[in-house]
């Protein structure tokens, strides 16, 4: 499915609880207990059904976990929508589950294999879902299977983002971390139905990537951010392009006087591109949203919301552009104004924003992450169109 105010490198929006977990793998210390990948019954605590969504409004819908992280969502119609993420089971153990949305309510499907601490997800079918975070993993509708990413010489693959296209690939993009986080370099690799394949990119030097959009198999964007060689707090926004022959860097607008970063990607049309991200200058943030007409990318008029970065951006059933993000307990919804040219600030969905995703044919939005309030409470709120 990555700080100081000073310095907003896209890294440091981890979670509280993905920090205590690499923390804690690193020194070998975090067991995780897995259950097996069978799909499960909603356990008998689960929460009720909520009441019938208002339209316009963002309602929390309840989820069976209790304590953790749910840190992705994708969706295939209004009946059919998954999410992933974690239950907390102790101060040193916790397990990867997969919930699923059938019109009426959140269960949990399966969980995921141990050590997974899934980041993000492709969905392409019921039957055919990529789970992707310190490990990658596809679901086939009955049980999860690991695949090893190929080796990369630059250092350990750290995916942030996966997605698809319709010859049977997926795509993961984020960092090879040779050691240090702070050494890491954007990197790319595609599943060809048997392996994992390292894909030779530009040039950039340290950085990340962090979300992935298709159009078709020869039309594929990353987006991210390159860092100064000489000091990572100096950043700019990072744009990769797929041809179907080679990964090429498109220029990406700057903000006069200062840093920039992507975030989130979408892809709507080979001339209708949308990257969102943030910018600061100083100790001051604020949305930073560009677009691609099928020559050059534009940046776009943002509100100056104070920690206003994007992580997301997506158009819903009815035409509406979206872009949600925020940092920490201060989430953020920007609507697009396609008369007036610019992004307004619309109510935010109400929990801190891990995924976020758009419903095929329908005006619905879905956000997962975590409750406002509270300490690592799971929540999954919805926009009914």
């Amino acid at each position: 499915m990555p700080s100081s105010t000073s310095s907003p490198a896209p890294k440091a929006r981890r979670t509280p609880l993905l920090a205590a977990v690499a923390i804690a793998v690193a020194a070998g210390s975090l067991a995780v207990f897995g259950l097996s990948g069978d799909p499960t019954a909603p356990a008998a605590s689960s929460a009720p059904t909520s009441s019938a969504p208002r339209a316009g409004a963002w309602q929390e819908t309840p989820v069976p976990v209790k304590k953790g992280d749910l840190t992705a969502v994708a969706a295939l119609n209004d009946k059919q929508a998954w999410a992933v993420g974690y239950r907390l089971k102790s101060a040193t153990s916790l397990e990867a589950v997969a919930l699923r949305w059938n019109g009426t309510s959140w269960a949990q499907e399966s969980t995921l294999p141990d050590n997974s601490f899934p980041q993000a997800l492709a969905v392409r079918s019921a039957t055919d879902i990529w789970v992707v975070g310190t490990a990658t993993e596809h679901w086939d509708g009955k049980t999860w299977t690991t695949h090893r990413p190929a080796r990369d010489p630059d250092g350990r693959l750290v995916p942030d983002a996966v997605a698809t296209t319709s010859d049977g690939k997926a795509w993961t993009v984020g960092r090879a971390v040779p050691g240090s986080i702070k050494e890491g370099v954007p990197a790319i690799q595609v599943w060809d139905g048997k392996n994992w394949t390292k894909q030779s990119l530009p040039d950039v030097g340290k950085g990340e990537l962090t979300s992935v959009a298709a159009i078709a198999p020869d039309d594929v964007w990353a987006a991210g951010t390159a860092f100064a060689a000489d000091d990572t707090s100096r950043q700019s926004a990072l744009l990769l392009h797929w041809d179907g022959s080679d990964w090429k860097r498109v220029a990406a607008p700057g903000v006069e006087g200062a840093h920039s970063w992507a975030g989130g990607i979408t892809a709507l049309a080979a001339d209708d591109i949308w990257a969102v991200g943030g910018s600061t200058t100083g100790s001051s943030e604020r949305p930073y949203a560009v677009h691609w007409d099928g020559k050059k990318w534009t940046a776009a008029k943002t509100p100056a919301v104070a920690d206003g970065r994007l992580r997301a951006v997506g158009r819903a059933g009815d035409g509406r552009l979206w872009a949600v993000g925020g940092k920490g307990s201060a989430p953020v919804a920007l609507r697009w104004d396609s008369q007036g040219e610019r992004w307004t600030e619309t109510a935010d969905p109400g929990v801190v924003v891990r995924g976020f995703a758009t419903v095929p044919k329908s005006a619905d939005l879905w956000v997962a992450g975590i409750a406002e309030e509270g300490d690592l409470v799971p929540a999954i709120t919805r926009l009914k169109g």
